[in-house]
């Protein structure tokens, strides 16, 4: 065989190499994708039958509701809404007005997955997926406030409402060394704080912050970000192939743009899909 010949055979056995590799990964992702559960992985998922998501209240990343429709929607409502279409089993919202709330009631056994910032604290009492979400944290400005930089909030004079037990109080706590914490019940009731004059600024997640500056008129987030909130997948410990099938699941849902598209549903901003692990 001439050279030229061989030179086509090969460039043909080499694309053909190429396409069935192509072909294979590309099966072997929708299998993982589409596979439901074993009948054991369910049970370990869904213990009673229905998968019971916890959603944090008034907190984009988890569920928002409107108030004249009652539609909901959020990042944590779309994705445990879809994990529990894939096995079918029906999916129960249960809600709670803030992250401790919530916590506590996993605790007690009252829900089977919820959406949360990640800690290694937390990581202690439950067990994680992958990231789905990093999430930048903010500040909320009132109308009129002199504050114009983030470098103007770590001033002694300067009173910053948090939502009590959660991933920015922990941050902020962490961060400012001059200001005073003015710890809330709730996200709504820490912009309540703000809005009464009892805090200057409101210490969160983007978009919580932009969620709640509509009901503040004149407000605003300031640019930059002093960190970010890497947010995952929780599951009670003990249920570990519940665990295995939620862990492919999280992984399943950034590739398939699942993750994206629940972000853009909630319109939110200051928050962007985790790398795929």
């Amino acid at each position: 065989m001439c050279a030229t010949a061989a030179s086509r055979v090969n460039a043909r056995r080499t694309t053909h190499w190429t396409l069935t590799a192509v072909l294979t990964l590309v099966i072997a992702g929708c299998a993982g994708i589409s596979t439901a559960p074993t009948p054991e992985a369910r049970q370990a998922l869904a213990p009673t039958g229905k998968l019971r998501v916890a959603l944090q209240l008034a907190n984009p990343l988890n569920v928002i509701r409107d108030s004249a429709s009652g539609e909901m929607k959020g990042v944590a409502f779309d994705l445990g809404n879809e994990l529990a279409r894939r096995p079918g089993v029906p999916f129960e919202p249960v809600l709670y007005p803030s992250v401790g709330a919530l916590l506590d009631g996993g605790k007690t056994g009252a829900w089977d997955v919820a959406f949360v910032g990640f800690s290694p604290a937390r990581a202690k009492e439950w067990n994680f997926t992958g990231l789905h979400l990093q999430v930048e944290f903010g500040y909320l400005i009132p109308a009129g406030s002199a504050i114009s930089t983030m470098a103007d909030v770590d001033r002694a004079v300067i009173r910053v409402a948090v939502q009590e037990k959660s991933g920015p109080d922990r941050f902020f706590s962490g961060t400012l060394k001059n200001t005073v914490m003015v710890r809330a019940s709730s996200n709504p009731a820490a912009l309540e704080a703000v809005k009464s004059g009892r805090a200057d600024v409101m210490g969160s997640l983007k978009p919580i912050l932009f969620d709640m500056s509509n009901q503040l008129p004149g407000s605003r987030v300031l640019d930059g970000r002093p960190g970010i909130d890497p947010h995952a997948m929780v599951m009670p410990k003990g249920r570990d192939l519940g665990m295995a099938y939620a862990r492919q699941f999280v992984e399943d849902a950034k590739f398939e743009g699942l993750v994206r598209a629940a972000i853009e549903r909630a319109g939110l901003r200051g928050v962007v899909v985790a790398p795929l692990q």
